[in-house]
């Protein structure tokens, strides 16, 4: 069993494993895994607003109970970033390329960049509404997602298998969790300010944040960087 102290730090990095694989294994998706991986996590530091509200994870040098900061966010955003990204097109052998200048002109377009920054303000909107923050935060993901299937209908299919599949990648994570490290989960988690609801011990709101980041970060290259994905020639 790993010591409380470490499991977050053990856990995060953990999540660095598949992503050197796939990085090392697939040179097409590099530059978008680098990409997303480098744009996700700077949002490690927004810790402190969950920590204690969400849960409390004993940190290296005890940081996240003190400062609400840790090194150990910074890690796991970093590697679900990456991973998040290219996991659809991975499995689909597809690679970004650039839109025709025709594509870009479609009028849904004209909303491309409130769009991509749309779940920062359905995020901040509904934070200081009287609940965990977990949930604004789930709905704020889901709002860009569905945002981004109205101004890119081409990433429907890559949105909703991306949400799927990034649940299935992080589902495992968590059970293994459970696995190493029995009972950390009902003490690190605020399970009291939740729903209560549960799948196989596993918080639904743990699922809900992998499915919702799954969809949104899944697209996001793409959307971001004028692309669309497409089968990889052979």
């Amino acid at each position: 069993m790993i010591p409380d102290q470490y499991v977050w730090f053990v856990w995060s990095s953990a999540f660095l494993i598949p992503w050197i694989v796939l990085y090392l294994m697939f040179p097409a998706h590099r530059k978008a895994m680098l990409w997303a991986s480098i744009l996700t996590m700077p949002f490690g530091l927004t810790e402190p607003l969950f920590v204690p509200e969400y849960w409390s994870p004993p940190s290296l040098f005890n940081l996240a109970i003190n400062t609400g900061f840790d090194m150990e966010s910074l890690i796991f955003c970093f590697a679900i970033g990456g991973m998040g990204a290219v996991l659809y097109n991975v499995l689909t052998r597809r690679v970004p390329q650039p839109m025709s200048p025709t594509d870009k002109h479609q009028k849904h377009h004209r909303f491309h960049k409130p769009i991509l920054i749309s779940p920062l303000f359905v995020f901040l909107v509904l934070y200081f509404l009287p609940w965990n923050p977990i949930y604004p935060a789930v709905i704020a993901m889901l709002a860009g997602a569905v945002a981004t299937i109205w101004c890119r209908p081409d990433l429907k299919t890559k949105t909703w298998i991306g949400g799927l599949l990034f649940l299935i990648f992080y589902s495992l994570f968590l059970f293994a969790l459970k696995w190493t490290a029995p009972g950390y989960i009902d003490r690190v988690w605020n399970l009291k300010a939740l729903s209560g609801i549960t799948a196989l011990g596993i918080p639904i709101e743990e699922l809900l944040f992998a499915f919702s980041f799954g969809m949104y970060w899944s697209s996001v290259y793409e959307h971001v960087t004028w692309k669309r994905a497409t089968s990889q020639a052979h």
